[in-house]
């Protein structure tokens, strides 16, 4: 019911809070540090580079910076040589999830129908 509602009251203006949000997800590389840290929790940097695997360190720092700024990432830096430094969801972020699990499954449920209908539109 409240979801309903809220896309009944859904306006698509430059305020919109859906456009706002889905623009910093729908980027190649946010998800996949959310989900990628929620799957393993504190991570570092080199951690989460190798676990995304073909992300450059250049795109893993932006990505971060802006998921950090954004509430969604805690980023823990402690004072120890040498210097560590650990990233995990914030509660904000872990809030999320739920949402962001639940596209991965319709993806995995639906992924043949729909590259088989990409193909038939070319």
């Amino acid at each position: 019911m409240a979801v309903e509602k809220n896309v009944r009251n859904f306006q698509a203006s430059g305020s919109c809070p859906i456009r706002n949000v889905l623009s910093r997800l729908s980027e190649k590389w946010p998800m996949l540090v959310l989900v990628t840290l929620q799957a393993n929790g504190k991570m570092r940097f080199n951690e989460l580079q190798r676990a995304i695997g073909d992300i450059s360190q250049r795109m893993l720092s932006v990505t971060l910076r802006t998921l950090v700024a954004d509430g969604l990432v805690l980023r823990v830096a402690h004072a120890e040589i040498p210097p560590r430094v650990e990233y995990e969801l914030t509660g904000l972020g872990d809030s999320l999830m739920p949402h962001i699990n639940a596209l991965i499954g319709w993806a995995q449920q639906h992924f043949s129908e729909v590259t088989a209908r990409r193909g038939m539109a070319d």
